[in-house]
């Protein structure tokens, strides 16, 4: 199982408007590529929110080839999406992880 995890760090000024995004749409469109399984999306805590919040959601993937699926055919348009409607309001990094039992 791969995790495909996009932390961001959302300014105050568009935090309300964003995070009704992200619920309504935006995971919904990534979750509509059928490159995952399934998803969580998590606040991070003690962290500095002076500029705004911080959130990480984690998409599921049941493997490599699903991830760079995803990679190869979505994950620009989506994320180009996100800057021209957000532009400077928000700082996000991704990271791929694997579970391991």
């Amino acid at each position: 199982m791969i995790i495909y995890n996009i932390t961001t760090k959302v300014h105050w000024s568009i935090h309300d408007e964003w995070l009704r995004w992200m619920q309504q749409t935006h995971i919904k469109e990534i979750m509509e590529t059928g490159c995952f399984t399934r998803y969580q999306m998590v606040k991070l805590l003690e962290t500095d929110e002076e500029e705004g919040a911080t959130y990480a959601i984690q998409y599921y993937a049941e493997n490599m080839e699903a991830y760079e699926r995803y990679i190869a055919h979505f994950s620009e348009i989506l994320r180009q999406e996100s800057i021209a409607r957000w532009s400077d309001k928000f700082i996000a990094f991704r990271s791929l992880m694997q579970i391991v039992h």
